[in-house]
């Protein structure tokens, strides 16, 4: 019997419900009714050995995991809460160097507290922060504020669940003294700063982000539009280091010492610790680290390994060192990846093995070489598939997106990120002493690289390479799907996959003829798309396509989600692109955009000549064959029957570009949509001296929500029935304004936000 995968598991399980679902006042109670009632279980089961064991140990590993989630917070989480909302003379000590923001520099330190905790904080400093090492010890006026939250109030795990416990912004003089060396503990910071260097000098500038990223997990000189690719394609977990990277180096080992011996076993831990060293040992490096030690270390006390037992008590050791990192995405990602393949690959493996006729091994040594590929890639796309079993539903749940190309992606690339983690790891060690024979022996792996990132690119433009799950179509293909694999591995007998196949693709094609449909389904449908802090929106007249805007601050790119959404409605073209204005929150998305989407015609506002996004704009709509309007006064365009889109051509101040920018009326019959962007309530008066507007059914609230914009005289003059806000979450702009959204209510308009719905679909029908 497993008996410390059972407790681990049992321990695990409850951090996990007192992170998503317990409140905290009830963790010390529910953790000491369990304890008693694993002893009451063990007194009434004496006869039943083995349920008796079972029982108590999930009792107890339950137990002690709430029980110690409420002393680590009392512990270590209160000296926090005790400084929150305080200004304070803080001391610390610098552990990371520092990183350049919008406003300055943050950098992670030790925070000094009245007990013998220190705490882990994120510093926010100005311009004096920007010499600091780690080892630095500081002292300086900050405001110290929860990492619960956001500096607006709102609740996120993702600093406690890094163990970032305090956030706090400092004023005034920054007293720093520096030791004369750096201290033992902070040389892995130190040796990652050096790698990371050394990788930038060692290979081309095109590739040397990706190489970073694959080495150490770094993705900061990525592109958004390279780390979108990733992410669509089923690849971001390269670039975020895991348990895959470690177990390439551990492959490598095993290759060149033999599997199964003790030698290899112990040569294979100093090179997974020597690597957490120089990758910097963070939290991403550290948990696929445990994961793979506790798997080495078996063999060196004589017994076998045990993948569910290692896995179980690596992640119990990860969630007693941060009980709060069970919130972590990527530490549920990466187990949920090696439990699956634990669970199904293997099985898989054996099957397409055998359907492949390569599960013997022939006696020819030239035969024996040749099946190794084909047995090699089999291995790629079963562990690719077992790992999809947990992750799938994970990244739906997170990301609300999944991939559909990544099988695919995986079993093309997965050889090259082997290759490119294992050169690029040995080649920038070499470059951190001897730069130019690394540089030369980097050649052959730069076109790898480059390789590489053109596979991303092409898979990552195919339509449908990955869905958004905006769609209920498509939330419940999800669960169909998953609900068919866990039919399909825990059927008895024979297993024919190809059923459980040929069901999972005929569900998708219906999911996306239905969300096809349903969007057609009126007059006149209008999208407000979620990208953040921006606009872009998506009108459907007929079978007219037009996008209003494409820019935003969103995690993706908004030429990414705009490109998604069109292609989970099965188009891959747009009819019209509308530029209201050349801010970045409006057309920053428009590169990527042209790069995945077939467009007819852009219309542009024909001003500021000069603005540098009007000009790369106009460079790619040539590049593409994109026939350009610029537009200088009113233009109608007419689709036919009761349906046209009048563009309002700029009407504000001169050196003003959000009063320089089109205004979008969408008409369908009796139903109208009015886009303002982002013109104030100057702007807005001229409009309505200029046209006179019809009543409305849609107004996209102007400048996000702001309270200059959406004006009384506005409201009065359109009477709009309903009103979506396109603004980002927490956003440093305080929109959308209180008094806006009084005046929306007191014009009774129905309200709706991206910051709290999400993308916005309002379709207009003959009957409603």
């Amino acid at each position: 019997m497993r008996i410390l995968a059972i407790f681990a598991s049992a321990f695990s399980a409850a951090v996990f419900l007192a992170n998503y679902v317990l409140p905290e006042n009830c963790w010390l109670p529910v953790g000491g009714g369990l304890a008693l009632l694993g002893l009451a279980l063990w007194l009434l089961l004496r006869s039943r050995t083995r349920p008796r064991k079972v029982c108590a140990l999930l009792c107890a590993g339950a137990a002690v995991g709430l029980i110690w989630t409420a002393i680590y917070t009392a512990i270590f989480f209160q000296p926090a809460r005790e400084l929150d909302g305080r200004t304070v003379r803080l001391s610390a000590t610098v552990a990371d160097w520092p990183q350049e923001t919008d406003y300055g520099w943050s950098v992670l330190v030790r925070a000094d507290t009245d007990t013998f905790v220190r705490l882990s904080a994120i510093l926010y400093v100005d311009e004096q922060g920007a010499d600091l090492r780690p080892g630095d010890r500081l002292s300086t006026v900050a405001h110290c504020t929860l990492g619960d939250r956001t500096f607006a109030g709102e609740e996120i795990t993702y600093y406690t669940a890094k163990g970032i416990f305090l956030r706090a912004q400092t004023y005034g003089r920054l007293d720093i003294q520096r030791p004369g060396r750096v201290p033992v503990w902070d040389w892995p910071a130190v040796l990652s700063r050096d790698l990371k260097r050394s990788i930038a000098g060692v290979f081309p500038e095109d590739v040397s982000p990706l190489i970073r990223g694959l080495v150490t997990g770094n993705r900061d000189s990525l592109t958004d539009a390279f780390t979108s690719s990733l992410q669509r394609v089923g690849l971001s977990h390269t670039v975020s280091v895991s348990g895959m990277h470690l177990a390439f180096l551990a492959a490598l080992v095993a290759a060149l010492m033999g599997r199964g011996k003790r030698s290899t076993a112990l040569v294979t831990i100093l090179f997974v610790l020597a690597f957490c060293g120089v990758a910097g040992s963070t939290p991403s490096v550290t948990r696929a680290a445990v994961m793979i030690l506790l798997l080495q270390i078996a063999p060196l006390l004589g017994r076998e390994r045990d993948g569910p037992t290692a896995l179980a008590f690596a992640l119990m050791l990860l969630l007693a060192w941060n009980p709060f990192s069970a919130a972590h995405v990527g530490l549920q990602l990466s187990f949920g990846a090696v439990a699956g393949i634990l669970l199904v690959s293997d099985t898989i493996q054996v099957w397409m093995l055998r359907k492949l006729r390569l599960d013997k091994r022939p006696k020819n040594r030239l035969l024996r070489l040749a099946v190794q590929v084909p047995r090699f890639l089999v291995s790629v796309l079963c562990a690719t598939l077992g790992a999809s079993v947990l992750t799938v539903p994970l990244v739906a749940i997170h990301f609300q997106t999944f991939s559909l190309i990544s099988p695919i992606s995986n079993l093309l690339t997965l050889w090259a990120v082997a290759l490119l983690f294992l050169s690029g790891l040995f080649l920038g060690l070499l470059g951190m002493f001897h730069p130019g024979p690394a540089a030369v022996l980097a050649i052959p792996f730069t076109a790898i690289a480059r390789w590489l990132i053109r596979v991303v690119e092409a898979l990552g433009r195919l339509p449908m390479a990955a869905i958004p799950l905006e769609s209920f179509y498509y939330r419940a293909w999800i669960i169909f799907l998953c609900l068919l694999l866990a039919v399909t591995l825990l059927s008895k007998g024979g297993r024919r996959p190809v059923i459980p196949l040929c069901a999972g693709a005929v569900t998708l094609a219906v999911s996306l003829l239905f969300t096809s449909l349903t969007f057609q389904a009126g007059k006149l449908t209008a999208a407000v798309l979620d990208v953040g802090q921006g606009q872009s929106v998506l009108l459907q007249a007929g079978n007219y396509l037009t996008l209003v805007d494409c820019g935003g601050d969103s995690p993706d790119n908004a030429g990414d989600v705009a490109a998604d959404y069109l292609h989970s409605l099965g188009r891959n073209t747009l009819d019209l692109l509308v530029v209201s204005h050349y801010h970045t929150d409006h057309a920053n998305g428009i590169p990527q955009l042209l790069k995945r989407i077939d467009v007819s015609a852009i219309a542009l506002p024909d001003v500021e000549e000069g603005d540098p996004l009007r000009r790369e704009i106009l460079e790619l709509a040539e590049d593409r064959g994109v026939e350009v309007w610029l537009i200088q006064e009113d233009t109608r365009v007419s689709l036919g029957g009761e349906q046209e889109f009048m563009l309002y051509a700029p009407l504000g101040r001169a050196g003003e570009t959000n009063e320089l920018g089109l205004t979008v009326l969408a008409t369908a019959g009796d139903y109208d949509v009015l886009i303002p962007g982002d013109m104030d309530g100057q702007t807005e008066q001229l409009l309505l001296d200029h046209v006179r507007l019809p009543d409305i059914e849609l107004l996209v609230a102007g400048h996000h929500g702001s309270k200059y914009s959406t004006t009384e005289e506005l409201l009065e003059a359109v009477r709009p029935e309903v009103a979506v806000i396109s603004v980002g979450k927490s956003n440093s702009y305080g929109h959308p304004a209180p008094d806006t959204l009084e005046r929306l209510d007191r014009a009774g308009a129905e309200l709706y936000r991206t910051d709290l719905q999400g993308t916005v679909v309002i379709r207009f029908r003959p009957e409603k």
